[in-house]
């Protein structure tokens, strides 16, 4: 009982957590810039990034010394720093789709695939590269297709009676299934030596030749997506408690968890659109963030995003830096998240 009193008080407070999380990104951030199979050092990059900042009329009065090469500044603007938002852009949305579902469907399994974007998207990338398409065609295939496959979830689960909830996870489930299907299918009649080993690679996730229209692309989608659950956070604290608890505290419960689901899907399919199939974030983030700030979504919606964002780009530095050929993502997030969350269950049960 007293050492329960006492681990109480020595946690730090929520606000703090948050604090620190954004410290460590903006660090991380500063180191991801730096290394790379082309150095880039600490005085270039702060050159670079001045000379930038600085707006064209003004450059005459702060005249920054150019001690970086031209090669480095290409590097830095067309390769990395499109890299490295990207990858905090993508960690940030999945990890915040996944606790916002969990949180609308009362469900701790629950992830950012739960409704087929997932797989929707997979199979318009596939579909994309089946054709010829390529690039930035292929991130458009995929992420309109990722909207269709959780359009048609709403279509099914609204035709229907009963528990919507319920009935619209079983509905992403069947979809998810069905594009998996069509997937699959793709595979089998690709040309092997070409289309088959660009769809597999797609499927593994990367963001290997990011660019900035990529960027782009997804920034506006996230950001229609993350508004709402950013603001609407603390109402899902009310939507945990039950339909009815909701009612009575004046909101509207089927109105916010639409908000919610919506959101979560836009962020999703814009998230895995651009960097492929990237799993365990959306699912092990929040529960870790649990850990570290509490279950008040006041909190634990911004720690998450924090938490997302650190997670995936130390994933991306290593996928980058480790090995001569780069490593999917997927298979970074899988082997780091899987061992981690077995962890975090043990710990609960022990708990």
């Amino acid at each position: 009982m007293e050492t329960e009193v006492l681990s109480k008080q020595k946690r730090i407070a929520p606000g703090s957590v948050i604090a620190i999380m954004a410290a460590a990104l903006a660090l991380l951030m500063i180191g991801s810039f730096l290394i790379g199979r082309y150095s880039i050092p600490l005085r270039q990059l702060m050159g670079i990034i001045v000379s930038n900042i600085i707006p064209a009329p003004l450059k005459e009065f702060f005249a920054v010394p150019q001690v970086w090469t031209e090669r480095q500044e290409i590097v830095f603007l067309n390769i990395r720093l499109p890299r490295v938002l990207l990858s905090c852009m993508v960690g940030c949305c999945l990890a915040t789709a996944g606790v916002s579902y969990q949180g609308v469907f009362q469900n701790p399994m629950a992830a950012p695939d739960i409704l087929g974007a997932s797989s929707g998207a997979a199979f318009g990338a596939a579909l994309a590269i089946l054709n010829g398409l390529s690039g930035y065609q292929i991130t458009i295939c995929a992420f309109a297709s990722s909207l269709l496959s959780v359009a048609i979830v709403f279509l099914i689960s609204g035709k229907t009676v009963g528990n919507k909830v319920l009935v619209l996870v079983l509905s992403g489930i069947m979809i998810s299934s069905l594009f998996q299907a069509g997937t699959s299918f793709i595979k089998l009649v690709a040309d092997p030596n070409n289309q088959l080993p660009a769809i597999t690679y797609w499927l593994m996730g990367s963001l290997s030749g990011t660019q900035t229209r990529e960027v782009n692309f997804a920034f506006w989608p996230m950001l229609i997506g993350i508004v709402p659950l950013v603001l609407t956070r603390w109402r899902i604290n009310v939507l945990t408690m039950g339909d009815e608890e909701a009612r009575t505290m004046g909101v509207n419960a089927g109105r916010l968890r639409l908000i919610v689901i919506v959101s979560a899907t836009l962020i999703t399919a814009a998230s895995v659109s651009v960097s492929g199939m990237i799993g365990w974030v959306g699912l092990v983030i929040p529960h870790f963030a649990r850990k570290l700030v509490g279950g008040n979504y006041l909190y634990l919606t911004p720690a998450s995003m924090l938490l997302g964002a650190i997670f995936l780009l130390v994933v991306d530095n290593i996928s980058r830096n480790l090995l001569a050929v780069e490593i999917p993502l997927g298979i970074l997030t899988a082997i780091t998240g899987a061992p981690f969350f077995i962890f975090l269950i043990l710990k609960s049960n022990k708990e």
